[in-house]
């Protein structure tokens, strides 16, 4: 295995719920080439979840979406909740990554576009949910879930308005994001969400060594370095859960003490 699972348990549920075991992954950034990795990926099905949660950047070659599909084939008969990141829409191009630890101007340096529109259909003819711009219900063994989500924000295509408000009737609310920008996790904490869900960090992708483990020196967004991965909270706000992922840019195919991760969240009773 060439991967770390992390693992997670979060008190959100009614009193008397079932557990859910939710399987997150993100920034899985596939090419044809990636043989262990997709492996690995056809290896998660051995966990059983009961919900799956994708946080993007599926992508990183123009005829990765067949390779995407048939990796994740194992998972598609399951529930899944979607949205994409910018690797999706364009294809990565080399950069200095010393940049990403310098302000981010907002200047974006796009690859050509890639076929992601066959991955979302691709996506949803089994069943998976895209919350790109939408909000969508989903009952899980005797909790009734309502999601929302919202396109990347690192390319500014997010529009949280198209979602934005109090949940419906449910039993728990959560948001699904690509890159965890304040904007966002400050918005859906104002709806009073529960749980959000993101990805795009890598984890810092490189980390320094740290009393008690690592830390990251960026998290490429304007979320605090020491959210950069797993499960962390803000007082009287969401929980928020943010995957490190599985892969790198084509272009920069380095991660220090921030190894590839797929993670199992399981959700439980506040009682």
């Amino acid at each position: 295995m060439s991967y770390v699972l992390r693992e997670a348990e979060i008190p959100v549920l009614p009193e008397g719920h079932s557990p859910i075991r939710i399987l997150h992954f993100s920034d899985l950034h596939l090419t044809p080439k990636r043989k262990t990795e997709i492996a690995d990926i056809k290896s998660w099905v051995k966990y059983s979840p009961d919900l799956i949660i994708s946080t993007g950047d599926f992508l990183a070659d123009m005829k990765a979406v067949p390779v995407v599909l048939d990796a994740l084939d194992g998972l598609l008969d399951i529930p899944g909740l979607f949205v994409f990141g910018s690797n999706d829409y364009y294809a990565p191009k080399p950069k200095n990554p010393l940049k990403y630890l310098l302000p981010d101007h907002g200047k974006r340096t796009h690859g050509e576009d890639l076929p992601w529109p066959e991955l979302d259909m691709g996506l949803r003819n089994r069943g998976w949910i895209n919350l790109n711009k939408s909000r969508s219900s989903v009952k899980i063994n005797d909790t009734l879930i309502e999601a929302r989500g919202t396109d990347d924000a690192h390319l500014e295509f997010d529009d949280y308005a198209l979602v934005a408000g109090d949940a419906g009737k449910c039993d728990l609310a959560i948001g699904v994001t690509h890159a965890p920008y304040l904007r966002i996790l400050d918005a859906m904490s104002r709806d009073n969400l529960d749980v959000i869900f993101a990805g795009h960090t890598h984890g810092g992708q490189v980390r320094l060594p740290w009393p008690g483990g690592s830390r990251a020196l960026t998290t490429n967004c304007d979320l605090p370095n020491w959210r950069a991965r797993g499960l962390t909270q803000e007082s009287n706000k969401p929980y928020l859960h943010v995957s490190a992922g599985m892969g790198t840019s084509p272009f920069a195919r380095i991660r220090v003490a921030s190894p590839p991760e797929v993670s199992l969240v399981t959700l439980t009773s506040l009682f």
